[in-house]
Order: structure tokens, then C-alpha cells, then sequence
């Protein structure tokens, strides 16, 4: 009878997962209240929601229109008229945001269709507009008939190269460059697919490819000039760099190329140069672009100019707030420091041992390195981490730790107690570092015993007390410690038993 009535409670259950119609619903109240964020939001939560939902696509198109985001907006309109080609408001829209982005193929080529499909219709005259346009443009420069396919594919790529869909870009990418052989901006994209999904010999050849026909594609000595930084190709990275240093490009695309690029490679001072140069000449950036600003500044001496920079970046992007790359490096860092080393750290990192992982991450919150470590395709990969190990990785992002859960609670401690090393220590120096590696051992399995780590003071000073009496127990006293910490010896006591506990001794 029990199971019974079960049964029935959880037939009548309803489970409600919102989906793109409902923001879709929440975005269109919003606009009606004028509020305009918010409808922003909602609507492009619908359009993540309802890929394949024609009239959400082309609403949050008209949307990004209004923002001036073109790209974005061509992209969504586009693809709703690929779902419903004889939807003519989606043909007129398609006609304007051609106009927009400068592809006047398309412009004309959508203006035409929809007077076709409605030669009164509501937006005619604004259809008449835009071919007065066309034909004016066309007194000046040819028109490219393929503007518009080559660009919807690049799109389409470059979206899937952001959300890490590798594979999927190489294929679009791949049948793009065989319609189109002359498309060095797709070859070099497919070359960093390739890279990211650990094809290095191919990425190489390919834009080795591209610089043998397209000689001096910056673009593709930049890509060379990353992959082998990355690869640790010593020779060729500095025969590539010496040839970056001689190049002086026009326009700002290639001059935010150069300079992103030796910002990612360490060569910070000649970055900060050129990307500097295009602020006070009035460049608006993305947040990329003010990133790497704001690292270049940083590493080559202009402090202030990097705050600036990255005050804009969170102004543009609020969610950057708190993660400078700077934010946890140590200026008083000894010059053999390993969290400065970016060798110690990717071993630590890719080790087999899981505290030597948590390690590695530690390190990494603290490394000038940690862009270029994130960015690598295989040195961080997330299917072969543990949860203790994915937590680790999420504290050098500056992750925001929930304190109402244990599990993370506890974790926030235990890493407090790594911070109170770091603070009495200044830096992790190769001497020292076994200290820590002792540190992640013992946290590792009391976290695995749900230990609450309750006085960090108290277990910073035990763990040094209990590593420094290994190597010298005549010259060690828990005196000196419990001082050290401001704690009492009883204290420091009671936390080395604690801790003697998850030393990782085999039970008899």
C-alpha cells in the first residue's frame, strides 16, 4: 500500500526546468517594462536555450543589432532564416545587418529577395534604402559575392573553437578552406583547432603551409611563435621572436596580434609597447584586448597603467573583478621561486599523484604563468581530476567558494592553513618545498575524513613543526613554533596529534 502511494505522489510530480520559451516570455515583459538589461539577459538565456527556435533567434538578433554587436547578430538572423527561409522580416533583417558589417553582397542580395516576397510590405522602403546604398558602394570597390559565406563560417567556428568544441570547428573550418584555398585567416584558425586538441605536427605544417604562400602572414608566425613557447622549442622560439621584434604592422588587427602574443610568451616590455600605443591612439578593445594591456603592464613595470586597464576590463566584464593576473603574486619572490617556474609547475600539475596536483594548483594561483598554463590544450585536463583536485583548480581561478557547504568549507581551510605557509615563508623556494608537498599529503586525506581544520594558525605551525623536526628533531623545539604563531605549545600539540593521524602511514 506504501509503495503504492508512492508511486502515485511521484507520478504527479511536475518538474519544471525552464526552457528558451520561458526567458523568451520573461525577455519580451521586460521590454514592455523597458527595462532593456534585463530583456537582454532573458533573451539571450532563450536563444542558448532554443538553438533551433527561429523567432527567438531572430528576436535576440535584432537585439544584438541594437547593441552593435554585428557579428553576433548576423550569425543569430542567419541562422533563423536558415530555419525559415521564407519568413520575409527575417530576409529584411538579413538585408540590414549585411549593411551593418560592410558585406554588400548580402545586403543587396537579401534587399532584392524581400522586395520579391513583399513588394509593400512593412519594411519596402527601407529595402529601397539599402539597394540606394548598394549602389552607391558599388561606384567605389567591387563587391565580393562570398563575403557573407566565408564570414558565417568563420563565425560558426570561432563559436565552437570558445566553447571548446574543437573537432567540430576543424570540420567547418576544413570544408571552408577547401571551397575557399586562399582564406589564410581559416588556416590559421584550423591550425589552432588543431593545436588545441593536442595536433601539433599539423598545426605546424599548416601554417608553415600558409607562410610559404602567403609570405609574412603575421598571423601564422604568431601561432608558430605560441606553439613553440609552449612546446619549449628554445632555437625556434627565439628565431621567431627575433623576427616579431622587426615587424611593424599598420593595421590595429594585426598590431593586437603581435602584441597579445608577446605578452603570451613572456616578452612583456615590447607587448605593453605596442598595446599601449593603441590605447592612446584611441583603439576600443574588447576584454582581450585589456587584458593583455593590463598583463603587459603589469610584468614590465607600469602598475598603475595595468589598474587602469583593468578597471575598463571589469567595467565591460564584472565577472573579471578580483582576477588580475597579478592579484596573488608575492613582489618580495625570490628569483629561484617555484611558483615563478612554469616547468615545476606543469610537472606538478600533470603528476600521477594527486597531492602533487593540489600542489601544482597552489603554485599556480600564485604564477605570473597562469594564463598561458590554462590556456595550454593538454596540460590541464579536467577528466582525469579527482573532486579534491577540481576544487584545487578552481582556487587558482579565484574561484568563489561556497561556505555553506562542507565539503568546500572545509577545503577553504585547509588551503588558509597553505596561505599561512606562504605568508611566513614569502616564497616557495626548491629548499622549502617539501614542506608544502608534506602540507597537501596530510590536508589530502583529512579532507578525505571530512576534517574541519578549525584553528589555522595552529595547524600552519604544526606542519612546519612537524617537517623541520624530521630534518633536525636536536635543533627543533614546539617553543619556538607555538611563538612563531602566537599559539600556546598545548595548542600545537593537540594539532600535530590531529595531524599525525593523516600521516600516510600503511595501518598493521
Amino acid at each position: 500500500m506504501e509503495n503504492q502511494r508512492r508511486k502515485k505522489q511521484e507520478n504527479n510530480i511536475v518538474s519544471f526546468i525552464p526552457n528558451g520559451d520561458y526567458y523568451f516570455k520573461k525577455a519580451l515583459k521586460a521590454i514592455e517594462q523597458d527595462q532593456m538589461a534585463k530583456a537582454y539577459k532573458y533573451m539571450k538565456r532563450a536563444a542558448e536555450l532554443s538553438p533551433d527556435d527561429a523567432h527567438i533567434l531572430m528576436q535576440f538578433g535584432i537585439m544584438e543589432m541594437d547593441a552593435e554587436n554585428f557579428e553576433s547578430a548576423y550569425e543569430h538572423i542567419h541562422t533563423a532564416h536558415s530555419l525559415e527561409p521564407s519568413e520575409s522580416e527575417f530576409v529584411f533583417f538579413l538585408a540590414e545587418v549585411s549593411g551593418c558589417m560592410g558585406i554588400v553582397s548580402d545586403a543587396r542580395k537579401y534587399a532584392e529577395m524581400y522586395l520579391q516576397m513583399e513588394p509593400d510590405g512593412l519594411y519596402a522602403f527601407e529595402a529601397n534604402e539599402i539597394l540606394d546604398f548598394v549602389e552607391f558602394e558599388e561606384e567605389f570597390e567591387p563587391i565580393d559575392e562570398e563575403d557573407g559565406e566565408k564570414f558565417v563560417a568563420q563565425e560558426k567556428a570561432r563559436r565552437l573553437m570558445e566553447n571548446s568544441q574543437f573537432k567540430e570547428a576543424i570540420e567547418v573550418l576544413e570544408q571552408l578552406i577547401e571551397t575557399f584555398p586562399d582564406l589564410w585567416p581559416a588556416y590559421n584558425n584550423l591550425a589552432l583547432a588543431y593545436f588545441y586538441t593536442g595536433e601539433i605536427d599539423q598545426a605546424k605544417a599548416l601554417l608553415n603551409h600558409v607562410l610559404r604562400e602567403n609570405h609574412g602572414n603575421l598571423h601564422a608566425i604568431c601561432n608558430l611563435a605560441v606553439i613553440a613557447y609552449y612546446e619549449k622549442e628554445e632555437e625556434q622560439l627565439a628565431d621567431l621572436v627575433k623576427l616579431l621584434k622587426k615587424i611593424n604592422p599598420f593595421d590595429w588587427e594585426n598590431r593586437y596580434k603581435l602584441g597579445a602574443t608577446l605578452s603570451l610568451i613572456g616578452e612583456h616590455e615590447l607587448a605593453f609597447n605596442w598595446l599601449r600605443s593603441m590605447n592612446k591612439r584611441g583603439f576600443e578593445g574588447d576584454t582581450g584586448f585589456y587584458f593583455w594591456l593590463a598583463q603587459s603592464a603589469y610584468f614590465s613595470g607600469h602598475e598603475e597603467i595595468a589598474e587602469n586597464a583593468w578597471k575598463t576590463l571589469v567595467e565591460m566584464d564584472p565577472s573579471k573583478k578580483g582576477l588580475e593576473p597579478w592579484r596573488h603574486i608575492s613582489k618580495s619572490v625570490e628569483t629561484n621561486a617555484l611558483e615563478q617556474n612554469r616547468d615545476v609547475i606543469i610537472e606538478k600539475i600533470t603528476s600521477k599523484y594527486s597531492a602533487h596536483r593540489m600542489f601544482g594548483f597552489f603554485l599556480l594561483s600564485k604564477s605570473a604563468h597562469k594564463q598561458e598554463i590554462i590556456a595550454h590544450p593538454t596540460w590541464v585536463d579536467l577528466t582525469k581530476y579527482n573532486g579534491l583536485e577540481k576544487l584545487s583548480l578552481a582556487y587558482a581561478l579565484n574561484h568563489k567558494f561556497n561556505k555553506d557547504n562542507k565539503i568546500e568549507k572545509f577545503f577553504v581551510r585547509a588551503m588558509e592553513v597553505a596561505e599561512q605557509l606562504y605568508e611566513k615563508s614569502g616564497s616557495i623556494t626548491p629548499e622549502i618545498q617539501y614542506l608544502y608537498q608534506m602540507w597537501f599529503v596530510l590536508c589530502e586525506r583529512a579532507l578525505e575524513n571530512s576534517y574541519e581544520f578549525k584553528n589555522i594558525k595552529a595547524l600552519a605551525a604544526a606542519v612546519e613543526f612537524m617537517f623541520y623536526s624530521t630534518i633536525n628533531s636536536n635543533r627543533v623545539t614546539k617553543k619556538e613554533y607555538a611563538a612563531k604563531y602566537n599559539i600556546s605549545v598545548a595548542t600545537l600539540t593537540k594539532y600535530v596529534e590531529d595531524l599525525i593521524e593523516y600521516l600516510p602511514f600503511d595501518s598493521k
